[in-house]
């Protein structure tokens, strides 16, 4: 135990030095690999609810790896041995074939060579499986197994750490979420947005919005990232008869896949690792109100027949449960996808389409609003001075004017932002808007607009778009250039694109993005 007491330290160290369990195990791997014939180290959590094992982080050696699947399914008969041998903290050695025989679910299909797999257990018992792997010709010897026994443990608590951190977060957006439900309760209106442009260029969406608030009609908000669309969600929820009754949004794209079904209709104490007492879901939180289902294109497919259910007769079961529950919730989602376009391709359930496209919302990107540009930029000016304790000045026709020329891809969000910056910069005597505008990118009056441009099908120029999510990727590669990987704190990716971290990690990994090499190049 002595000779392995260096690697042990430092795997610890490593453990307990990131919250999240996939770069906790990115740092680990090279470590235990300069001490065991390792190639990829697999972390898989347990999911008793759904029977199956899912691997929530992974590490190579060298390069990618192969393609193996998320999920591995079990029986209930074989889920409880797999629970059983974890509890009795033996470790497993041997072909991939063979454990796959003798531990199903363990290893999943495609993993080739020869194994090394153990139990990981926290205080509430088993929470999922270490698997090493070596490629042929390298294999594990009968030492390797004491090792592997001895990292269990700090192996474990970075699953641990992962899975506390989540919870906190989900807890913090629910606290926040019934914050200012009691709010406006309470009614305190201000804390709504003003919608600016209800009588400009919002005049025919407004006219919308008065027509379907007065029904209970799901509704569907689609329109570019930016463009309001909790906003109008808000102002749907304030004219209709739900007003006294809670406004929730939950964020679709950010809830981890494995959560998705506490997170939206709740879980009953003991139903899985972790779930120490009951907790109600978001619609049965939204009971009596209005929910607003953010991203709701980026919901998994099990998800979105759960949701169909719901919306069909307003039942459901929490994780767990033995009885059916049924709400009263008013369900307003939006996107920024192009859900048809998902469903042609299959991606989106075609008869969940047809239950929340009921009445659909289209908001105008704000380049095609150009006119609400100066009363947009002045209600941004006076409040970015309000927060910011500085004398309220507002744009001068100059400012208007740059401001009209600029493109503006992230919309009333981006044009938000660029007044803060322009009053911070400022001062307080005056606003930099120019300098504000320059930090982010160069005006469309010293560049041609694409999105302005007439452009011709087949034409070289319409071929040189790039898709919305190459160049969402695009964006955030370099701002994990800019901040040299690093993703949480005061200089990190996530402050710089005024994103919540565990959104931006969903979007990374969706998108395909990989912080890792930006720190490593540094």
């Amino acid at each position: 135990m002595e000779r392995f007491l260096p690697l042990l330290l430092e795997v610890w160290k490593e453990a307990c030095r990131h919250i999240l369990v996939d770069e906790s195990i990115t740092r680990i791997t090279p470590v235990l690999a300069r001490r065991l014939p390792l190639d990829h180290l697999l972390i898989r959590r347990f999911d008793a609810a759904r029977s199956c094992l899912e691997t929530v982080a992974r590490g190579e050696r060298a390069g990618e790896g192969p393609a193996l699947p998320g999920r591995s399914q079990c029986s209930a008969e074989e889920m409880q041995r797999l629970l059983v041998w974890v509890a009795s903290r033996e470790v497993a050695r041997g072909d991939t074939a063979e454990l796959a025989r003798h531990l199903p679910g363990v290893v999943p299909e495609g993993l080739g060579g020869q194994v090394l797999a153990g139990g990981l257990t926290a205080d509430e018992g088993p929470v999922g499986v270490a698997v090493l792997s070596a490629e042929p010709p390298r294999h594990f010897e009968r030492e390797h197994e004491s090792m592997l026994e001895a990292l269990l443990d700090p192996l474990a608590v970075a699953v641990e750490n992962d899975r506390r951190l989540r919870e906190l977060a989900a807890l913090r957006e629910a606290a926040e979420a019934d914050r200012r439900s009691l709010l406006t309760r309470l009614g305190r209106q201000d804390i709504v947005d003003s919608i600016v442009g209800a009588e400009g260029g919002l005049r025919a969406v407004m006219e919308r919005v008065e027509l379907v608030a007065r029904a209970d009609a799901p509704v569907l908000v689609l329109g570019e990232t930016g463009t309001g669309k909790e906003v109008v969600a808000r102002a749907i929820h304030a004219r209709s008869r739900r007003s006294s009754g809670p406004f929730l949004r939950v964020n679709c794209g950010a809830i981890p896949s494995e959560l998705i079904d506490s997170e939206l209709f709740g879980h009953e104490r003991g139903s899985f690792t972790g779930a120490s007492a009951q907790r109600k879901g978001w619609f049965e939180r939204a009971d009596g109100g209005t929910l607003f289902m953010d991203e709701v294109g980026e919901l998994s497919p099990a998800a979105q027949v759960r949701l169909l259910r719901i919306l069909q007769d307003g039942s459901f079961e929490r994780v767990g449960g033995q009885h059916q529950l049924t709400v009263d919730v008013r369900v307003v989602a939006a996107t920024n996808r192009d859900l048809q376009g998902m469903v042609v391709d299959g991606r989106f359930r075609e008869d969940l389409w047809y239950r929340i496209a009921v009445f659909p919302i289209y908001l105008p990107a704000l380049r095609e609003r150009v006119d609400d540009i100066p009363a947009l930029a002045t209600h941004f000016a006076l409040r970015a001075a309000s927060r910011l304790g500085l004398p309220p000045q507002v744009p001068s026709r100059e400012d208007a004017a740059l401001l009209a020329a600029y493109p503006w891809p992230g919309n009333v969000r981006e044009l938000a932002s660029v007044m803060e910056r322009a009053a911070i910069l400022g001062e307080g005597h005056r606003l930099e808007v120019a300098a504000a505008l320059g930090v982010t990118a160069t005006p469309s009056a010293a560049r041609p607009d694409p999105a302005r441009a007439p452009m011709r099908p087949g034409s070289a120029a319409s071929q040189e778009v790039e898709t919305l999510e190459a160049a969402m990727a695009r964006h955030i590669e370099r701002a994990l250039s800019r901040c040299h990987g690093r993703i949480e704190g005061p200089f990190g990716a996530a402050r710089l694109l005024a994103i919540n971290p565990h959104t931006l990690r969903a979007r990374m990994r969706k998108l395909g993005v990989d912080w890792q090499r930006f720190r490593d190049s540094t």
